[in-house]
C-alpha cells in the first residue's frame, strides 16, 4: 500500500462529504460561451496555440522499447515520426521528406535502421539525418547536413512519450511542466505496464465536449445510470488544482467502509478512479488495477479524434486474464459510447442557437479549472517553462 499524504487528505475529504452530505464547491458558476464550441476561427486558434506550443502524449514507452523502433502520429495536423535511436534517446521529427514533401513513413509503427521516403527513396537515419539520395549526381550543391528531417521537441517521462508538434530553438523544461502531477505519475510505474488495447474514434463533436466528460462527475447517475452510476459516489469528487493540470479523484461507493478502519490502513487506489487531466488534451485515467491514456484532438469546430491506450500491469498470458481485462475494456467502451452519443447530440443542438453560454456549476470544479488554463494559454498568459 502506497498512499501519499495528498491521497490520505483526499480520503478524509470524501468521508467528510459523506458525513455532511456536501461536496466541493467553487465560489461561483462559470459561463463558457457556446461560440467556443462552434466558431471555426476559435478552433483554429486552439489548434495553432494549444496543439503547437504545448507537449502532448503521442505514445507509450513500450512502443519504443528497442533501438530502431518508431511510431507515427498524424492527428494534430502535423505528421509526426518518433524514433528511438542507437543511444536509447527518443527523437521526434516532422514526418515530411526534405526533397518533395512526401510522408516518409506511412506505417503506424515498425523497426528499422533507416527510413526511406516512398516517393524518391531519400533515406534518413534514426536521428533524422539525411543519409542517402538516389542518383546523387543530380543533386550537386545540395547540402545533406541541412536537409535532415525537421526535429520536434520530444521527451520520455513517466513511461510516456511526449512531443511538442512545432519546432523550437528553446528547450522545454518538461520536468517543471509536469511537476504538479509528478508524485502520482511516478507512483504508477507505467514503465512496467504493457498495452492491452488501443483504439481511435472519429467523433462528430467539438473536442471540448469530449474533454469535459472527464472533468465532472455530475453526469454519472443520469448518463450512466445502468453502468457507472452504481459503482461511484454521486457527485462527491474532490478536484485538486494542479495548474494547468487537474486531479479528479472519483470515489468508489465502497469508500464509506473506511470510516470503520484505522486511517493508517487506508488505501487510496483501491477506493478511487482518478482522472488526471494533463493540459491541454490528455487524461491519465487510473483505475484500481490498470490505467488508460486518453487524448482528445480537434479536427474542426464540429469534429475531433479520441485516442486511447489501455495499460495493464503485466501481459495477459492466460485465458482467465484475457477474459478479465477484456471485461474491463468492454465496460469502459460502453460508458464512453454513452458519453459520445450524448456529445454528438449536443453538437447537433448548436444549430438551434438556444444557448449563448454553457453553465459550469459550482461543483463542476474540473470544468472551471481546465477552462481557466485553456483561456490563459489562448491569451498568451500560460506557456511551457523553458530550460535556463
Amino acid at each position: 500500500m502506497n498512499t501519499s499524504t495528498e491521497e490520505l487528505n483526499i480520503i478524509k475529504t470524501v468521508l467528510e462529504f459523506c458525513e455532511s452530505g456536501t461536496t466541493q464547491l467553487q465560489s461561483d458558476v462559470m459561463l463558457n460561451p457556446v461560440n467556443n464550441y462552434t466558431d471555426t476561427e476559435h478552433v483554429n486558434l486552439e489548434i495553432n496555440t494549444l496543439f503547437r506550443n504545448f507537449p502532448i502524449i503521442v505514445g507509450y514507452a513500450e512502443q519504443l522499447k528497442e533501438a530502431g523502433q518508431y511510431l507515427t502520429h498524424n492527428e494534430t495536423g502535423i505528421p509526426i515520426l518518433v524514433t528511438r535511436n542507437r543511444t536509447n534517446e527518443v527523437k521526434a521529427f516532422i514526418n515530411v521528406c526534405r526533397h518533395r514533401g512526401a510522408r516518409v513513413v506511412n506505417e503506424p509503427c515498425g523497426k528499422a535502421n533507416t527510413v526511406s521516403c516512398p516517393y524518391h527513396g531519400w533515406t534518413y537515419d534514426l536521428n533524422g539525418n539525411l543519409r542517402g539520395m538516389r542518383q546523387p549526381a543530380g543533386f550537386d550543391g545540395v547540402d545533406k547536413n541541412t536537409h535532415g528531417l525537421v526535429e520536434l521537441p520530444a521527451f520520455e517521462q513517466f513511461g510516456l512519450i511526449w512531443v511538442q508538434p512545432k519546432p523550437s530553438d528553446e528547450k522545454i523544461d518538461i520536468q517543471s511542466w509536469l511537476a504538479p502531477m509528478a508524485e502520482q505519475l511516478t507512483s504508477l510505474n507505467l514503465e512496467s505496464h504493457t498495452m492491452f488495447r488501443q483504439w481511435s474514434l472519429n467523433l462528430d463533436m467539438n473536442w471540448h465536449i469530449a474533454l469535459e466528460g472527464f472533468l465532472e462527475t455530475y453526469h454519472f447517475c443520469s448518463a450512466h445510470k445502468n453502468t457507472a452510476c452504481a459503482s461511484y459516489l454521486d457527485n462527491q469528487s474532490p478536484f485538486l488544482d494542479k495548474y494547468p493540470h487537474v486531479r479528479n479523484a472519483v470515489p468508489l461507493a465502497r469508500i464509506t467502509k473506511l470510516k470503520e478502519q484505522d486511517p493508517e490502513t487506508w488505501d487510496y487506489r483501491s477506493n478511487f478512479m482518478t482522472q488526471n487531466y494533463i493540459f491541454p488534451c490528455n487524461f491519465i485515467q487510473v483505475m484500481t488495477d490498470h490505467v488508460y491514456i486518453h487524448t482528445v484532438i480537434p479536427t474542426g469546430p464540429d469534429s475531433c479524434v479520441f485516442k486511447s491506450v489501455m495499460l495493464i500491469p503485466e501481459s495477459a498470458l492466460t485465458e482467465k486474464a484475457q477474459k478479465y481485462w477484456q471485461a474491463n475494456y468492454d465496460v469502459v467502451r460502453s460508458v464512453f459510447d454513452e458519453d459520445f452519443e450524448i456529445g454528438e447530440g449536443i453538437q447537433k443542438g448548436f444549430a438551434t442557437k438556444v444557448n449563448t453560454n454553457f453553465i459550469f456549476g459550482r461543483f463542476e470544479a474540473g470544468l472551471q479549472l481546465a477552462q481557466k488554463a485553456l483561456d490563459d494559454a489562448l491569451k498568451g498568459h500560460l506557456t511551457v517553462p523553458q530550460m535556463r
